[in-house]
């Protein structure tokens, strides 16, 4: 349904994973969706993966939406401000902001105390995940805040009541993804009064590009994976999480979830959208009920 006809969206990290299923599944819902990221069939980012924004935008437009790709490096805020005045120029107006910027890259530092990681790995992780957050929404949410109703969405991993009683993987990741987390929590304060509403939202086990990948899998064939990491029958497409932030952008009653943490499971269940494979996978509640007390995979209840 093309319920986000006239709407103009910023995905801002748009060039993979789940920023890329949320461009697109915001465009099949008929949005016109500014894609933005380093990465260019010309020139790759740090991360030095195939995917591109270019790609992400012809993918939007096949979905039935309009995709612009824009080169942004969103540590820069000259270049921030040069796409949100050219947003405005373009289109007069902004109604979603969806910031999905990331910094992982390099080797990880997986279950590592800060003494034990790579400080510049670190320190280049909280700039590329955080600092990258907060420079955006400075630009773009006086644009957003001219029409009344919109939708700022912090892209994260784990809903706050997950992450508040758990250490995440280690020092600069655990705080990169607690400060995502308040960062909705202030904006919800900031904008809510003036007519918008902030959401933390929360993938699952997400098949990314670089998971699959990883996997030796690909879209088509991931369930192979199962064989050797049993749990991830509960994985999900970036199509499942983009979903839900289409269907919060159409919600007639948005406001209801300013400053909420939700997740893509819990959206589903809520407004009744399906991943591409017409499941309704929870990961979160998986994780907790299933995963984490050693029980053996079975996604019986969950998808």
């Amino acid at each position: 349904m093309k319920t986000l006809v006239g709407k103009v969206a910023l995905v801002a990290g748009g060039t993979r994973a789940a920023g890329r299923g949320v461009a697109v599944e915001l465009g099949a819902a008929g949005a016109t969706v500014y894609v933005t990221g380093r990465s260019t069939r010309a020139e790759r980012s740090e991360m030095d993966r195939p995917e591109t924004i270019e790609k992400t935008a012809e993918l939007v437009d096949a979905a039935g939406g309009r995709g612009i790709a824009v080169r942004v490096d969103h540590t820069d805020p000259e270049q921030v401000r040069a796409l949100v005045e050219r947003i405005e120029q373009e289109q007069g107006e902004l109604h979603i902001l969806v910031n999905d910027i990331w910094g992982q890259t390099g080797e990880r530092d997986w279950d590592k105390t800060v003494w034990e990681s790579s400080l510049d790995s670190g320190l280049r992780l909280l700039r590329l995940g955080v600092e990258t957050h907060a420079i955006t929404s400075h630009f773009a949410l006086p644009l957003l805040l001219k029409t009344p109703g919109g939708l700022i969405v912090e892209m994260t991993d784990g809903t706050d009541e997950y992450n508040a009683s758990r250490y995440r993987v280690s020092f600069f990741y655990d705080v990169a993804k607690g400060a995502v987390s308040r960062m909705a929590f202030a904006l919800a304060h900031e904008v809510g009064p003036r007519g918008a509403t902030a959401v933390l939202l929360t993938p699952g086990w997400l098949r990314s590009e670089a998971m699959l990948d990883g996997f030796g899998v690909t879209e088509e064939n991931w369930r192979d994976a199962t064989k050797s990491i049993p749990h991830f029958a509960i994985s999900e497409s970036p199509s499942y999480v983009g979903r839900a932030v289409a269907a919060l952008a159409a919600d007639p009653d948005l406001a209801r979830w300013n400053g909420k943490s939700t997740s893509s499971g819990e959206l589903a269940k809520l407004y009744g959208f399906t991943d591409l494979d017409g499941s309704q996978p929870d990961a979160w509640r998986y994780l907790v009920e299933v995963q984490e007390p050693g029980k053996p995979a079975d996604t019986t209840g969950y998808r």
